[in-house]
């Protein structure tokens, strides 16, 4: 994008996002759900865009390309054996490997926006350790 566009109004910077996804077992499909804003994080609304990877590829990786600049925060999960869902214990605590962008970690719960959260404005890379 040439500086003229970039600066006119009304105009909005197009990027790509990489996440580089770290997990352990090469089995089964990462599902990733990527927010735009904190009510639909917080699950009130629907991810921006969705990814599935392969856990066998390698590099396990996730692109998003022409995400508009802004705020994003991810959430994403290890479908180790392949039906579809994160699986849980009776207390509702997962069993499949999961993780947020920036690695953030939640406490009893997912992790809050303001540590997932993270800005969008050219170009991004993350790597995120599935735990």
């Amino acid at each position: 994008m040439s500086p003229l566009t970039a600066s006119m109004p009304g105009t909005t910077s197009v990027a790509t996002l990489t996440f580089n996804l770290d997990r352990g077992a090469r089995t089964g499909r990462i599902l990733i759900a990527l927010f735009d804003s904190q009510a639909a994080y917080d699950g009130d609304g629907q991810p921006a865009r969705q990814a599935m990877v392969d856990a066998a590829t390698d590099p396990a990786s996730a692109v998003f390309e022409g995400l508009p600049s802004g705020t994003y925060a991810a959430r994403m999960y290890h479908d180790v054996n392949g039906n579809g869902r994160l699986d849980t214990n009776p207390f509702g605590m997962p069993t499949e490997p999961y993780a947020f962008s920036n690695n953030a970690v939640g406490n009893m719960g997912p992790a809050r926006w303001d540590r997932a959260s993270f800005a969008v404005d050219g170009d991004t890379a993350q790597t995120i350790r599935i735990r």
